[in-house]
């Protein structure tokens, strides 16, 4: 079992947020400089401005992939085409659903590391359905369109998804949501990249979306190294973008030995 930074224990120990600033890496210092941001259902990749601004700043080259949700194997091509484009090795981010996108496409050669962000690291024979009957959340049910895509109903957004937001910004998003075909909650992936990637894992505490306690197993299962934020909801890589930032930055440090 990969071990933990002390740094990270601590972060982990404390549930707090306060500890990530003691882990930003400049792009200097670490092997790997391609970061790849992947979203996941319901939300489109501008979420993660104030990660990228974070990243860029530290002097990372970012790219973010723009899902089509259409499918799991249309969503894993898309991941694909971009980490073709990267000079060098990449960390590869997945936030939610995402987390099933960079499980399958984190086999890419390009890939040195993954990063899970409250997000779903399957294993051969599951589902993001599966598991969550296994280990509820506590959202309301899905919304469904006569031709099949799901969507989070607006007056339930703001509570459900992104509950540490400011309230305008969650009702923009309520708003302003991808829908996101079913069938993708029920990809199955037979060769897990976590199986032979090292990763990372972002618990948030208050998550409805994605129980934490689900979040907590996917992550010791992989053998992740692992913080906790407290009070986050699903949204968290919007609300504490400098702790997701730390954490991908701890991945690029390490993930090349």
């Amino acid at each position: 079992m990969r071990l933990l930074t002390k740094l990270t224990l601590l972060a982990v120990a404390l549930g707090s947020t306060v500890s990530f600033s003691a882990l930003a890496v400049p792009a200097s210092s670490a092997l790997v400089k391609n970061i790849v941001l992947v979203h996941g259902a319901f939300v489109g990749g501008s979420g993660w401005k104030p990660v990228y601004d974070i990243l860029t700043h530290d002097g990372y080259h970012v790219t973010l992939v723009q899902e089509p949700l259409t499918s799991f194997p249309d969503d894993v091509a898309a991941t694909k085409r971009i980490l073709d484009m990267q000079n060098g090795p990449a960390i590869l981010v997945g936030h939610s659903y995402g987390g099933a996108i960079i499980t399958e496409a984190g086999n890419d050669a390009h890939v040195a590391g993954l990063v899970y962000i409250a997000a779903h690291a399957l294993d051969n024979g599951e589902t993001e359905v599966t598991n969550g009957k296994k280990i509820p959340n506590t959202a309301h049910p899905f919304a469904k369109t006569s031709d099949g895509f799901l969507y989070i109903k607006p007056e339930n957004f703001p509570a459900d998804f992104a509950a540490d937001l400011p309230l305008k910004q969650a009702q923009f998003e309520a708003q302003a949501q991808m829908l996101t075909s079913a069938s993708v909650f029920t990809a199955n992936i037979p060769d897990p990249a976590w199986k032979t990637k090292p990763s990372w894992y972002m618990v948030a505490k208050s998550d409805k979306i994605i129980s934490p306690d689900l979040e907590r197993f996917y992550a010791k299962r992989a053998h992740s190294h692992t913080v906790e934020i407290t009070g986050a909801s699903h949204s968290v890589y919007e609300s504490h973008p400098k702790e997701v930032a730390a954490l991908i930055e701890q991945a690029a440090l390490h993930a090349v030995k």
